[in-house]
């Protein structure tokens, strides 16, 4: 039995529908039964455990023989980072005992000791953490995700502008959720023994100008590029409703971001979804969901 914790997630669910393909037994791990409805239609298991009941926790592990272990995004109107660093406490406390045989954790790009750069700073100690500790634990970092586009999507179709912290023609690492889903699941099925650090980005490097074009092509519009200047992200998050500590902390990621490209990895492993393509597939499911409101 494979056990996906955060497994209602694009990456959770990614991994669980690449492993159930399979044919192998999923069990996913989710706060809400209710949300894993369509997983547990595909055939997964689902258990509600909140990640901070370590002892249900364990349990839950101790069903399976190995797990995918994503640490839960945590509301951004409270302190980010340090109900982040009770997640990853919480996790690493419910392996022991578990009886697993092997883990694979999903980091970051950019994942750096330190403290108050958000997923940055809060998953390199949640790697460190797992290299500590007896079960073999690969990881796999991310690049930019993809999915985070998918926010944008109503100030895209509405008003024809991509807010973008990032400059319009800054190319930068990207991935889709279901690439990662493919690789996790790789890691779960090889050998315990296989315990490295990977890296994980999509086909090619893009600008979030090549967002807004993959916009328009889906929605049929055109679509501009509003690039939000350095010394307003913190306002800007504060404006979207997170907190002082988490906008302070959103700001420093994507500071990193841009000022850090010597340290991208030169040859990660590569994913096979475009962007052209991920856009125009959340496009069309978002136009799907609109369509069955109306009927």
């Amino acid at each position: 039995m494979y056990i996906i914790l955060g497994g209602t997630g694009h990456i959770g669910s990614a991994t669980a529908r690449a492993l159930l393909r399979r044919g192998e037994p999923v069990t996913i791990v989710t706060r809400d039964a209710g949300r894993a409805s369509g997983l547990s239609e595909a055939g997964a298991h689902v258990a509600a455990v909140d990640v901070r009941d370590i002892g249900g926790l364990r349990e839950v592990f101790r069903s399976g023989t190995r797990a995918l272990l994503l640490n839960p995004p945590a509301n951004p109107s409270g302190d980010t980072d340090a109900e982040e660093r009770a997640n990853v406490a919480a996790i690493v406390e419910a392996l022991n005992g578990s009886g697993l045989q092997k883990v694979v954790a999903v980091s970051t790009y950019g994942a750096r000791a330190g403290e108050r750069c958000g997923d940055l700073t809060v998953l390199h100690e949640f790697e460190e953490k797992l290299r500590a500790q007896p079960i073999p634990a690969a990881i796999n970092r991310g690049a930019y995700y993809m999915s985070n586009w998918q926010a944008m999507l109503d100030t895209v179709r509405d008003h024809g502008t991509l807010p973008s912290f990032f400059p319009a023609d800054f190319a930068m690492p990207m991935v889709a959720p279901d690439d990662l889903g493919e690789a996790a699941a790789r890691r779960l099925l090889e050998p315990a023994s296989e315990a490295s650090l990977r890296n994980i980005e999509g086909p090619q490097r893009y600008t979030p100008r090549d967002v807004a074009d993959a916009f328009a092509e889906a929605l049929g519009a055109d679509v501009a590029v509003e690039t939000i200047a350095r010394d307003a992200w913190a306002a800007t998050f504060a404006r979207l409703g997170f907190s002082q500590a988490a906008a302070h902390s959103y700001a420093c990621m994507t500071g990193t971001v841009v000022d850090d490209q010597a340290a991208w990895p030169g040859s990660p492993e590569r994913g096979t979804t475009t962007l052209r393509e991920y856009i125009r597939r959340i496009v069309e499911a978002e136009e799907q969901t609109r369509a069955a409101g109306r009927s």
